[in-house]
């Protein structure tokens, strides 16, 4: 059934297929179209025989100069036989001349993904090694195996054609006991255009599989430099598919890039028959190839030629394996010809090639994970192509078996059955391999959910032209709003942004940020992605209030004396305010005599002040919104010596530095008094402090209004002990009066001091 799958394709659809067809690339590395006119490359295979022990039990290739190549594999003539045991390579570079460790070739390909052929091969996997004139082969059988290893091992090495790399960090040192060391993580390259070079006639050492009786036409047109948009009919090709075949089917989402195989160089003299097509594409295998992650970037076009010389020369297949190749920096390549934008039949997994398409990715992902760059593309590859069948790639579908076989879960497939699997499945979902790695398989997940949608991570990053306290933000009105999600923009379609559940704007799905104006009120704000897929997703809630009004000082501020020592440049006071504000008080600042800034709640600071000089205090509060309101006070401290007092009773005159103006009045006689007279908004009584100080009685405007006790532990100059404030300026007086306490009856005052 299955070995004759591609010939009834062929028959019921009654194919006339051109060989050079590629229907809508895209741009190349660089962004400018693929040149169609630019010639192939000629690559070039070597074919040498192992040498089989006697036993049977092991093969060699003993170390030799080669002419150059860059790709090797093994290969032997049953492609239903395996190598249970280990195949090994190393070689020399031709740069350094250093040789590698032992490389392990991969054995887990099935030869018979496109059995039925003429002279189809096993092999292993063919694995990129760079530019190298030497190598050395060691084949061992597995322990146990009873048929010992297949029969007509040989090596194939490539030589791509074009100038290419020695890898970055491959095992170095020639010893007979190296063992092959850990490949580094790939890092991100940026895309190179593939190298262009003129083509080199040589001629191949094994002519290639016979060809059909449809016509070869000229190589692939131009393609489009824009993919095209979901709703749109596929570009014509110069030399249009026969009328039989019909047009490919517009897809869901866009069409990422693809370099075409114009573009990487493809010798279409190696693939001279017609592609075979399925009726639709149900499911994709993501797959890994090549075995390296050393290599560059600007190497991928020569590894993808070296896989398709490989595939046609040393596996015997009509073309390469893949519908696509994508590299570690994310690149696109047409794999096997017919059209990417066409359901081509490929030769990638073994009992599944039947309405799915294979994606490898070059590079050895058994313990290191793919690059973002390679997964995105993976991903965006898989939906475009499932979407022009109106598939999920995040759901599962039933797939037909082929041929017997089984899994890497050891799940067993019987041809004509029918078997569950994800829409975007790994090599080893459907065949008994490693394949494709399974740090790559553990990302299956993730790239279905790229695939398939919807926008995830999204969140709103700014708030530009608001200020944010805790979770809301405050605005008077314009705000620009950022956001950011996981998922990359190239599966993003739009964004909207919502104001109050409605959409005040809405931009392309690579761009992150938009305005909105917004009237006076609170405001939830939050962002819309629309995945390509159409599947749409939500931020979480801005809170944004829009303010336009200014805050209010509900009370002015006001200077009231304070207690404190008291000299001739500075006196103690308070400065006291209110300011509040409709949505939110964010600070409000002190800007003269001095500079200092305060919190929402506060309402007074102690400050000095200069005697005898007016000073303007001013103040400014601001709103979370930025709105702001003004407001000051002006206020001037007097100092009013002792001897400006009216005196009663006995008072004795002292000198001291000590004391304000160098003199004070002192007095142990009870009932002596010295009484003061201003206009005033606040007054302060200064006066000396001891152990031996005594008490006296304050009197306000003829009444009583406190007992002060000036005894101290320690002595202490020119205090303000006792204050009075008065909600306006007035005339007041103030008395104070030697109460006589006993054994401490002395008070001696500096003074006092007024504010008006």
């Amino acid at each position: 059934m299955w070995t004759t799958a591609a010939v009834t394709t062929a028959a019921v659809a009654g194919v006339l297929v051109f060989q050079g067809v590629t229907g809508t690339s895209g741009p190349d590395r660089d962004g400018q179209a693929a040149d169609a006119k630019s010639a192939p490359v000629k690559p070039d295979v070597h074919r040498t025989a192992l040498k089989t022990s006697p036993d049977g039990d092991s093969a060699s290739l003993a170390r030799r100069d080669t002419e150059p190549f860059s790709l090797l594999g093994v290969t032997w003539t049953d492609p239903a036989a395996r190598v249970t045991g280990s195949v090994e390579a190393r070689t020399r570079s031709s740069a350094t001349g250093d040789w590698t460790g032992w490389l392990p070739l991969d054995t887990e390909i099935d030869g018979r993904t496109e059995t039925g052929r003429s002279g189809v091969r096993g092999t292993t996997e063919p694995r990129w090694v760079g530019p190298s004139d030497g190598v050395e082969v060691r084949v061992l059988a597995g322990d146990g195996a009873r048929a010992g290893l297949p029969a007509g091992l040989r090596l194939d090495t490539v030589d791509p054609g074009g100038d290419t790399t020695p890898l970055a960090a491959e095992p170095a040192a020639f010893s007979i006991e190296e063992t092959p060391s850990e490949e580094p993580t790939p890092g991100e390259e940026p895309p190179v255009t593939p190298p262009s070079q003129e083509p080199v006639e040589e001629p191949t050492d094994e002519p290639s599989p016979t060809p059909t009786t449809e016509t070869p036409a000229p190589p692939s047109p131009t393609p489009s430099t824009e993919p095209p948009t979901p709703s749109a009919s596929p570009t014509t090709p110069t030399t249009s598919p026969s009328p039989t075949l019909p047009p490919a089917p517009p897809s869901t989402v866009p069409q990422p890039p693809i370099v075409s195989r114009a573009a990487w160089k493809a010798d279409e003299s190696l693939s001279t028959e017609a592609p075979d097509y399925l009726d639709q594409v149900k499911a994709v295998f993501v797959h890994h190839t090549a075995q390296t992650n050393a290599y560059s970037c600007a190497d991928s076009a020569a590894i993808v030629r070296g896989l398709h010389t490989y595939h046609v020369k040393s596996n015997g297949w009509k073309d390469l394996g893949y519908n696509f190749i994508v590299d570690k920096c994310g690149t696109v390549f047409e794999g096997r010809k017919g059209g990417v934008d066409r359901p081509v039949m490929g030769a990638h997994t073994y009992g599944f090639n039947r309405d799915t398409t294979g994606i490898a990715v070059i590079g050895m992902y058994t313990d290191t994970s793919a690059a973002t760059a390679a997964t995105t593309s993976v991903a965006r590859v898989a939906a475009w192509k499932l979407g022009q069948y109106k598939a999920d790639p995040g759901g599962s579908v039933q797939l037909t078996a082929g041929a017997n076989g089984n899994n890497m879960d050891h799940k067993q497939f019987v041809a004509g059955s029918q078997y569950a699997f994800p829409r975007i499945s790994g090599h080893r979902d459907g065949f008994a391999t490693e394949c494709p790695g399974l740090s790559l398989y553990r990302q299956l997940p993730a790239i279905r959910s790229l695939a398939a949608g919807p926008v995830t991570g999204l969140t709103i990053a700014s708030v530009t032209g608001a200020n944010a306290s805790g979770s809301t933000y405050y605005t008077r009105s314009k705000i620009t709003v950022g956001w950011k999600a996981t998922t990359p923009a190239a599966f993003v379609k739009s964004y909207e942004l919502l104001v109050g559940g409605k959409p005040v704007a809405t931009v392309k799905g690579n761009v992150t940020s938009a305005p909105a104006t917004l009237v006076a009120g609170k405001h939830s704000v939050q962002v819309r992605a629309t995945h390509q897929s159409g599947k749409t997703s939500l931020s979480p809630v801005a809170t944004v209030v829009a303010d336009t009004a200014p805050p209010v000082f509900s009370t002015k501020p006001a200077l009231t004396l304070r207690t404190g020592t008291v000299n001739s440049t500075a006196v103690p006071l308070t400065l006291k305010w209110k300011a509040t504000d409709a949505a939110s008080l964010k600070e409000v600042r002190l800007t003269a005599p001095v500079a200092k800034t305060y919190g929402p709640t506060t309402g007074s600071a102690s400050h000095t002040a200069k005697p005898a000089t007016a000073t303007a205090w001013k103040m400014t509060a601001y709103d979370r919104a930025g709105n702001r309101a003004a407001a000051s006070v002006t206020g001037t401290p007097v100092i009013l010596q002792e001897s400006a007092a009216t005196k009663s009773g006995k008072w004795t005159t002292k000198s001291s530095s000590s004391y304000l103006g160098g003199r004070s009045y002192s007095s142990s006689t009870k009932g002596a008094s010295l009484t003061w007279t201003f206009t005033g908004r606040s007054a302060a009584w200064v006066v000396s402090r001891a152990t031996t100080s005594g008490q006296a009685y304050v009197y306000v405007d003829g009444k009583k209004a406190a007992t002060v006790d000036l005894k101290s532990s320690t002595t202490k100059y020119r205090q303000a002990i006792w204050t009075k404030s008065w909600s306006s300026s007035a005339k007041h007086t103030v008395k104070i009066v030697v109460v006589g306490t006993t054994g401490r009856p002395a008070l001696t005052t500096d003074g006092l001091v007024y504010l008006k």
